[in-house]
Parts: C-alpha cells; structure tokens; sequence
C-alpha cells in the first residue's frame, strides 16, 4: 500500500506527520496522522493510537490536544486515524452530523448501503496497524489505544474485543453505554439494523483533552515502556 506524504512538521524535537493512503477495507482514500518522537530517529518505539470523536478528522487531535510534549518525552509514536470512510457517495452519508461522514462509531457495518465502507473496526485494529508496522519506526508488540467521546468508545471496543494486542486502554469522556444513547440509537440502528439484540456487545471539548492527555500518556507509557 503506498502512502503520500500531505506534511510534515518540526514538533519538540519530532515530527508530525499526514498521510494519505488507499484503505482496502473502507474502499476510498484515507487520511490519517502519526508523531514521530526523536527517540524514533534511532530505534523502534512503541505506538499508541488515538480515536477522535464525532465530526473529526485526523487533524482536530494534532492540533487541539496538545499531547507532542509528553510523547515526545516518552518515546511514543502516536497515531491518529481520521473518523470514518469519506467521498464514498452513499446517500445520506452528509445529511447529519452524528451518522455517516464523521461518524464511524468504530464498527464493522453489516447493513446497505454502509457495509461496503464503513468498516472502521477492522480499519483500526488491523489495516492501519499493519501500515504503520510497514512503514515507521515502530515495535509491533507494544501497541496501546485511546479515544474521546465516540472515540472513547471505539477504544474501550477495540481494547475489550482484543485480548492482549493492547497493553493499555483510556479513554476520554467515552459514550461506553451507545445502545441507550440517541448518537448510538441512531448509528447503531443504521449501521446494525433495527434488531437491537444485534447491537450488544458493541458497546466533549478539547481545552478538556488537553488538560488530562499528559495523564493519559503517562499511564499508556508506564505500560509500553516497561
């Protein structure tokens, strides 16, 4: 898979890139982010990847969050997805906010006309994972997740559904309970359809994120660097 290069920036003594790449399970072009601290100039690091929350794309949590210092101090290279498939032309993917574009929920959809596309389960946990070990500096075997909101739910999922292939889990504010909640009624019940036996299993600003990412990253690093 062949990945384009959209920027890259000088940040505490790192860099933080943009990618572009063709997803083969979300069928479209995909952007995500990833820091590379400088201990990533010379060995591998570990990789910690962040879920963001509904209408984001990968540039809200690079740009908002403020989480460079702490990873560029632990040695973590972290990744930052963009939320959901885009330009797949699927009616209604843009009718609302909280469904379609920009709202992924971090689920495989096994319902038309969604199912094609919006795959971003096994986007996060297997596709990009297998790019990044591919292409960057990173040990394969220290791998850990967090998210805010919808993100925080994809992570806690993700982590739960997975055993072992993550060493650690956070997650900000996360809608962990999206069966009882309208934005999980409404995503689940299109993406899953409208038995809600289904549905189980699966189970808000950024000045809030900032304040605790360095917590956040301290607890991923205590496990990921030991």
């Amino acid at each position: 898979m062949a990945l384009k290069q959209i920027s890259s920036n000088k940040c505490f003594g790192g860099l933080q890139k943009v990618f572009e790449h063709d997803s083969v399970e979300l069928n479209c072009r995909m952007k995500f982010a990833i820091y590379l601290p400088p201990k990533a100039e010379t060995e591998k690091c570990p990789a910690l990847y962040w879920l963001s929350g509904l209408t984001c794309t990968e540039q809200n949590f690079i740009s908002k969050s403020g989480f460079h210092q702490a990873a560029s101090e632990h040695g973590l290279v972290v990744i930052a997805p963009d939320t959901s498939p885009r330009g797949c032309n699927i009616k209604g993917e843009d009718d609302s906010w909280d469904f379609g574009t920009g709202a992924g929920f971090y689920v495989d959809a096994t319902e038309d006309p969604w199912k094609a596309n919006y795959r971003m389960y096994s986007y996060v946990t297997e596709e990009l994972p297998q790019l990044v070990n591919a292409n960057f500096p990173v040990d394969p075997q220290r791998m850990s997740i967090f998210g805010h909101s919808m993100g925080g739910h994809g992570a806690l999922i993700c982590a739960l559904k997975n055993p072992g292939k993550y060493k650690s889990v956070s997650a900000f504010a996360p809608i962990c309970n999206p069966v009882l909640c309208a934005w999980g009624k409404k995503a689940f019940g299109g993406y899953l359809g409208t038995d809600q036996s289904k549905w189980k299993g699966y189970d808000h600003s950024y000045y809030f994120i900032a304040t605790f990412i360095t917590d956040h990253i301290r607890h991923h690093a205590k496990y990921l660097n030991a």
